[in-house]
């Protein structure tokens, strides 16, 4: 940490050690923070779809298009936000596939090379889009084909080790491991038998599945990018200083840009090896067997995962309904 860290904002300080995404569809908010990249869902482009400020651009793009019926306006809509998000960020933003499509493959396929050429019809170059799927078996497979053709994935809904270690195989350019979702799980099991004091800090459920992720690819060299996602506050995030990247909510870069207090590096993929030696950590085996049978002897993963796709689906939906007034 050099000499100034105390004078820095704990949001300047993170990235000088993470790189720092955007975790909104509300692009004018996220001016005020600079990230790097930025990250959508059809649950943020919804939010952001309904706010007066945002009006005129779903205007524009029902008026551009009076033939298309909602669900086709979808993909429209989405890009239509992704292109002024990256005249903001200097690098990539997150375009996500209708979770409907989780699984399927070969639709899957077909709905992100729309997606890259609706961009592309724009003059962005495809390194600058990272399409969204959900961490399924399909999805995965999905991303293992689109990456042999140069169109990169940012492999969502992710809570298990076997998840990621399936993306890494399938050369997927990024994962995100939800963090927050993780805690909730666990904190909703527990119950009264939760503390924060017990189960906050290093010891979250959602810190420690990011950092299990984060060695067990760092000792095996795989380079797909790790960046946690889904916070739930700002020491979920510290506690993370170090990982590839993280994409935050502008609430809680807000909170990271107000406080000053010494941001300690986490992570480091250096020791990960070092810290591995102790622990015997194998390769998983990863045929679709192996990975279902994995996933589904993990509760918590299979619950989020099929949550997190009924409610992309229905905000889709919401979306589409909204597009049809």
């Amino acid at each position: 940490m050099n000499s100034n860290s105390l004078a820095q904002s704990k949001l300047e300080q993170l990235k000088q050690l993470t790189t720092v995404v955007a975790d909104t569809g509300d692009f004018e908010r996220m001016k005020e923070f600079q990230p790097q990249d930025a990250t959508t869902n059809p649950s943020l482009i919804l939010k952001a779809a309904q706010q007066p400020n945002y009006q005129s651009l779903v205007n524009t793009v029902k008026a551009a298009h009076p033939d298309l019926n909602p669900t086709e306006l979808v993909d429209y809509i989405l890009v239509a936000f992704g292109l002024e998000i990256l005249k903001i960020v200097p690098g990539r933003v997150s375009t996500e596939v209708d979770a409907r499509l989780s699984f399927d493959t070969k639709a899957t396929i077909t709905k992100a090379k729309h997606l890259i050429g609706l961009y592309e019809s724009h003059g962005i170059n495809r390194q600058r889009i990272l399409i969204k799927l959900a961490a399924t078996w399909e999805g995965i497979a999905a991303a293992k084909e689109l990456e042999a053709e140069g169109i990169h994935c940012n492999m969502t809904l992710l809570f298990s080790l076997v998840q990621a270690a399936a993306c890494g195989a399938a050369n997927a350019k990024l994962i995100s491991p939800f963090v927050g979702r993780i805690t909730d799980w666990h904190k909703a099991k527990l119950g009264a038998n939760w503390s924060d004091a017990n189960h906050g800090g290093a010891n979250d459920p959602g810190v420690s599945s990011v950092k299990r992720i984060f060695h067990y690819y760092k000792h095996f060299g795989i380079p797909t990018e790790i960046m946690g996602a889904s916070f739930r506050n700002t020491t979920q995030i510290l506690e993370l200083a170090g990982c590839d990247l993280l994409t935050i909510s502008p609430e809680l870069l807000a909170d990271l840009s107000a406080g000053t207090m010494t941001v300690i590096k986490k992570l480091d993929a250096a020791n990960a090896k070092a810290a591995l030696s102790t622990e015997k950590i194998v390769p998983l085996k990863l045929d679709e067997s192996s990975f279902r049978l994995q996933l589904n002897n993990d509760a918590m993963a299979t619950e989020k995962l099929a949550e997190g796709i009924r409610n992309f689906c229905i905000d889709t939906e919401k979306l589409e309904t909204l597009l049809s007034k």
